[in-house]
């Protein structure tokens, strides 16, 4: 066995760090002299500048950068000069501690500095400047660190990143080794960003056997959370076998055992027959609890409004229409059409009802139209959305305010909400727009706080993409048998046919390619190569739109990505774009957190619902700008399009990520002036109609394409294959407990 070779030395910087891995780039003093520095790559998982470094490792060459060291392993060496610790408690490793107030207090302790802070941290008092409450949070936060330190260190050897290090430790504290050593499948269910596979790689890592029953019961659950993760609320029983010895690599007569003992178990899994697909008997489902339980709870729900004789609407049902018509168009200014008409009398005398339709259709003025008259009969209207951009386009659009869904039930930590069936919202008529988004979960939470009596209105576009979470709830609402009642508009108005984006979006949606030629607001940059069209789809988002349109890049211009990965994928489009229009400057603070790069300025994402930020959470898919970066305190400031200011601590940066470009999943709901769309073969597998479709109707004035002739034709030709796993409709259909028929007027398709 080769001897490995040991250096030593002062971490001068990072010059790259990917949080997953633990790879990183960096320079070392080793204290030749001159000024050169040392380039070290390797596992450097929770080093920070400044220490002083015991690196074991070999030597090799690198041929752009030269002679290089690989790290294996590492460890710290407190700092023993002045320079030294000075620039070691200047790093940012301490919350609170920047160069300035490092330099304070190394220039009166000296030497002695990190012997104070560790054994003394009260006599920091004696540091001018330092009060009180910034002596003990100094303290607390190196003691913070040191036990962090402790678990990143016990992490290291199984890849595990700083971020998830810091994570594991806020959730087990002083437990954190214990918890990690003992029962390392309990960090997949407990802490984000930890899968099965991390924890599995732990597992394996302190003994775990490969066949124990609590590896497979796990690698089951990790199965059935990645299903619901693609849209499903339960996997047939015999797919998720299936899945489960390809995952685990075990015999299936152990996996099938292991399913029954879950399904045992009070919170492990549900088992129970549906029906499956047309021309096919039952099938017997597998359900995770919590989406089982929403998915009874919801049928339930819906069944409860449409049965209940209370009416919060009752004037309505034996109004004079065509004299409240009369005066809702010299209110308005504009006559519905019939199908408009016949849409307003149904959301204002069914219990539950469904609007739906494309663009240029009048949904917007139907539902404008409802809510007028619902006043006019001193109703109470409540409004929501899914998104802060949708609800703001559904007070602007009403006149009246509108929520997100989560504010209006004011979601809590851990999901639960204030309204719910035992305290309802106080409302006569509940209008729920971009209702397409809806996922279970959200949709029941939803229902469940409708009170009884109340109508409710759900509006969207069912020829969208689903939701991002698991379900397809509109879809089931309009399925064949539904006691849900709904109308379809399908009449274009003919202003809407003078746009492009609207004549375009209804093309694609009925398998016909767009007009490309002769358009002012929808255009296509022909570019067969992927890597191509990836760069020019930056040209057209940061320069040729803002310069042709006046819009601003950052505000007004949205790409839109079929797919995450790839050279015209969201990831590497966002990096281009960054540099584009948020480009590195002197005046300009930043943050790197693992290959990304945060900035004062940025567009950011968040990829997470957090139910602990900001007034009643942060949500996945919320979108905001980057407003202040503080390097001392080791925080970062967003702006949400919710106009709320929400702080992130530097070892959450992971739960962000730049939305220059967002993939189109993402952007459901949002709306935007102009969107630029990068069509490439590279997306082949992605590309489908309602992908495509979903992308152009979120643009208002101005679509651009860039890529293939031949992946836009894909696009248009191929239907998405396959439904979701749901059985809502057949619960809704009155065969399931939960379910009913009755109280609706039936599906009105017009």
């Amino acid at each position: 066995m080769v001897q490995l070779a040991v250096v030593e030395g002062v971490l001068e910087r990072i010059t790259y760090a990917n949080e997953d891995s633990g790879y990183t780039v960096a320079r070392v003093d080793t204290g030749r002299g001159g000024g050169d520095l040392l380039t070290v790559v390797g596992a450097l998982l929770g080093a920070q500048p400044g220490e002083s470094l015991r690196l074991e490792g070999r030597w090799g060459s690198h041929p752009q950068y030269g002679r290089q060291f690989t790290v294996e392993n590492y460890t710290t060496l407190l700092p023993a000069t002045i320079q030294g610790i000075r620039r070691y408690l200047g790093s940012g490793l301490i919350k609170g501690v920047g160069p300035r107030i490092a330099d304070r207090i190394v220039t009166h302790f000296g030497t002695d500095t990190l012997d104070v802070i560790e054994q003394e941290p009260e006599r920091l008092i004696e540091v001018p400047g330092l009060g009180p409450k910034r002596t003990k949070s100094i303290g607390a936060a190196w003691e913070e660190q040191k036990a962090i330190k402790e678990v990143m260190v016990f992490l290291q050897g199984v890849g595990v990143s700083t971020s998830i290090a810091v994570r594991i430790y806020k959730k087990y504290g002083d437990a954190s080794i214990s918890v990690t050593r003992n029962e390392p499948y309990r960090l997949a269910a407990d802490v984000w960003g930890i899968g099965f596979l991390t924890a599995d790689r732990i597992a394996q890592s302190v003994g775990i056997p490969h066949d124990s029953p609590e590896r497979v019961k796990a690698g089951l659950q990790y199965a059935l959370s990645q299903s619901t993760d693609q849209g499903h609320c339960f996997l047939p029983e015999e797919r998720l076998i299936a899945d489960a010895v390809k995952l685990l690599q075990v015999d299936t007569g152990l996996v099938i055992d292991c399913l029954a003992e879950l399904a045992a178990e009070e919170e492990g899994v549900v088992r129970e027959t549906v029906p499956g697909p047309e021309d096919e008997g039952p099938v017997t489902a597998v359900y995770l609890v919590p989406f089982h339980r929403a998915e009874l709870s919801l049928a339930g729900q819906l069944t409860r409004l449409l049965r209940t004789d209370a009416d919060r609407l009752a004037g309505f049902q034996d109004v004079d229409w065509d004299k409240a018509l009369t005066w809702l168009a010299g209110r308005t200014g504009a006559e519905l059409a019939a199908e408009q008409q016949q849409a307003v009398r149904l959301a204002l005398t069914s219990k539950v009802a469904v609007l739906t339709g494309g663009p240029g259709c009048g949904k917007s003025f139907t539902v404008r139209s409802v809510v007028e008259l619902a006043r006019a009969k001193k109703a109470k209207v409540v409004l929501a959305a899914p998104t802060g951009r949708a609800a703001k386009r559904l007070s602007e659009l009403t006149g009246a305010d509108a929520s997100t869904v989560h504010r209006l039930l004011e979601l809590k930590p851990g999901g639960d909400a204030a309204y719910d069936k035992d305290r309802p919202l106080d409302a006569d008529l509940v209008v729920v727009d971009e209702a397409s988004m809806l996922d279970l979960l959200l949709a029941n939470k939803l229902v469940k706080a409708v009170p009884p009596g109340a109508h409710l209105l759900l509006v969207g576009d069912v020829d969208q993409l689903p939701s991002v979470g698991a379900g397809e709830v509109l879809r089931d609402l309009l399925a064949p048998g539904s006691p849900v009642s709904a109308v379809r508009l399908t009449r274009i108005f003919r202003q809407a046919q003078q746009s492009g984006v609207v004549t375009n979006a209804h093309r694609i949606n009925s398998g016909v390619p767009p007009i490309t030629l002769g358009m002012t607001d929808f255009f296509l940059f022909a570019e067969e190569d992927t890597e191509e069209a990836g760069r020019l789809t930056v040209d057209v988002a940061a320069r040729r739109i803002p310069a042709k349109f006046g819009l601003d890049p950052r505000r007004d211009v949205q790409v839109l990505a079929p797919m995450h990965r790839g050279p015209a994928g969201a990831g590497t489009l966002n990096g281009l774009l960054q540099q584009a229009i948020t480009p590195a400057r002197p005046d300009v603070a930043e943050r790197r957190f693992g290959g990304r790069v945060f900035r004062v300025g940025d567009k950011v994402t968040q990829i997470r619902n957090n139910y602990e930020k900001g007034q009643n959470g942060v949500f996945n898919g919320t979108v905001g700008v980057v407003t202040a970066l503080d390097v001392v305190e080791q925080r970062l400031t967003v702006r949400t399009d919710e106009d709320e200011e929400v702080g992130y601590d530097f070892d959450e940066l992971d739960e962000l990520a730049h939305a220059y470009a967002v993939t189109i999943h993402r952007s459901q709901g949002s709306e935007y002036p102009a969107v630029v769309i990068p069509v490439t073969t590279g997306a082949w597998m992605m590309l489908q109609r309602n992908l495509l479709y979903t992308a152009v109707t979120r643009a208002k004035k101005l679509v651009v394409l860039v890529g293939s002739r031949r992946a836009l034709g894909q696009a248009v030709r191929t239907v998405s294959a396959g439904r979701r796993c749901t059985a809502l409709d057949h619960r809704l259909g009155g065969g399931f407990p939960g379910g009913g028929t009755g109280g609706g007027k039936g599906g009105v398709r017009l």
